[in-house]
């Protein structure tokens, strides 16, 4: 080496000595409590990353979720193991950051970014916040335009725009999970960023085999953290799945993101919440709740690239079909629109067993024609003046001849049923759908 290359280096060395620190403060673990740290000794800062370390050299990561006075709770990402009174806590400067590109596509991922798949690391790509700025309201593009998802029902009776937020409502075992697999398969979108967050761990190969396969895979992301996860882990698949999709968008990419379910993240959040003592408020869930609920969904929806657009699509557990339920009653009143599933249409095997007059889009009349809305008007009408009369019917309590309206919704009932009605691996676009709709309405007039 020359005496001329050995200085450089030897100065560059020296100028970098500057930015090392002469010391880290580290706190020590005090107490764990179930799932829940106390760490004191140093200053945390609330959701700053943390480093415990166990007794085989090893680290867990946490997060600062609260504290008090002097006493910091930290929330561990995964599950316990090897913690040991004093150890050391080294509490980690910067943002929660994720390096995101299109080497993401094809991949599934769980909450911290780690693939799943045996296709190795994930390496390189742009570095993005996991918690972005909001959007200004005034920026964000309208939601005009319809999106095709493949779905009679839905594309002629509740249309969905690009851009929207909707919820599919329903108890357990009604089909929320087919209904999404046919969404996602027969919806036109450049990526779809998929969250399966809190449900059953063999669901999420079966998702991705089922209802993506090798060709729907390719122009997807799907990030995973199934019922057995940490509570915080939950939480973070739920912020990166919206992180994932938001960066896409941004590119001008027409995004679907598919989260099942939302009321697993919004239990995640509650047992962190009543961990720190928080007292539950409705049915159990902590006032905390639902102050999280609309920042996370506000993060969905059209953002200010004049091509980007950020479908998403939510499912809602209601625990034992109540409606009322304080998850799906405040999801309803965030969303752009809910469609809710009946059990009862279910037990018929009317699938998808979609509750036509108790389901809305709030962004249909801005996305379609005027003739459109008075069709699917119409359909409602007859469908709600035949389910007045439909339990007189096998009882001979209801006389033809004395309404009209009433005469032709039960005459016309049965093209009702055949519209609704849709098969698994039956596709009908947008159009074919309006085509069907049009004709059902003219045979209903000429009735």
């Amino acid at each position: 080496m020359s005496d001329g290359a050995f200085h450089e280096r030897l100065n560059d060395a020296i100028a970098s000595m500057s930015s090392i620190p002469i010391a880290r403060v580290t706190g020590r673990l005090v107490k764990v409590n179930g799932l829940m740290l106390q760490a004191v000794g140093c200053k945390f800062r609330l959701e700053q990353r943390c480093l415990v370390e166990t007794d085989d050299g090893e680290a867990i990561e946490a997060q600062v979720v609260g504290f008090d006075r002097d006493v910091a709770y930290l929330m561990p990402v995964r599950q316990l193991g090897g913690l040991y009174a004093g150890a050391k806590v080294v509490p980690l400067d910067g943002d929660s950051t994720v390096a995101l590109g299109d080497h993401w596509l094809g991949r599934v991922v769980n909450g911290l970014g780690e693939p799943f798949d045996d296709l190795g690391p994930l390496k390189g790509g742009e570095k993005v916040s996991l918690n972005p700025s909001p959007i200004n309201p005034l920026k964000r593009r309208l939601v005009d335009t319809p999106l095709d998802v493949g779905i009679r029902a839905i594309n002629g009776l509740l249309t969905l725009g690009k851009g929207q937020r909707i919820g599919l409502m329903a108890g357990s075992g009604v089909g929320k999970s087919v209904l999404m697999g046919m969404i996602t398969k027969n919806t036109k979108a450049d990526i779809v960023v998929v969250g399966l967050i809190g449900e059953r761990g063999r669901e999420v190969r079966e998702f991705i085999e089922r209802n993506l396969g090798s060709e729907g895979m390719r122009r997807a992301v799907v990030i995973a953290a199934p019922a057995d996860e940490s509570p915080l882990m939950r939480l973070r698949a739920t912020k990166l799945c919206h992180r994932v999709a938001e960066y896409y968008r941004d590119k001008g990419k027409d995004v679907l993101l598919l989260m099942d379910s939302l009321t697993r993240y919004a239990m995640a959040q509650r047992e962190i919440a009543l961990s720190l003592g928080e007292p539950p408020a409705s049915r159990g869930y902590p006032p905390s709740v639902f102050s999280q609920l609309p920042q996370l969904l506000e993060r969905a929806g059209n953002g200010e690239h004049p091509d980007g657009s950020l479908t998403a699509i939510y499912t809602v557990l209601a625990d034992g079909d109540d409606q009322q339920d304080p998850v799906v009653d405040s999801a309803r009143a965030i969303l752009d629109g809910h469609v809710v599933l009946s059990r009862t249409l279910a037990e018929q095997g009317h699938y998808p067993a979609i509750d036509i007059n108790a389901s809305i889009s709030r962004c249909m009349s801005s996305c379609t024609e005027n003739s459109h809305v008075t069709v699917a008007n119409r359909f409602r009408q007859l469908n709600a003046n035949y389910l007045q009369v439909k339990e007189l019917l096998p009882l001979g309590g209801y006389q033809p001849g004395q309404d009209a309206e009433l005469d032709l919704s039960v005459q016309v009932f049965p093209q009702l049923k055949d519209f609704l009605v849709q098969q698994v691996d039956e596709v009908t676009d947008y159009q074919q759908s309006l085509v069907r709709l049009a004709e059902l309405f003219t045979q209903t007039q000429s009735g």
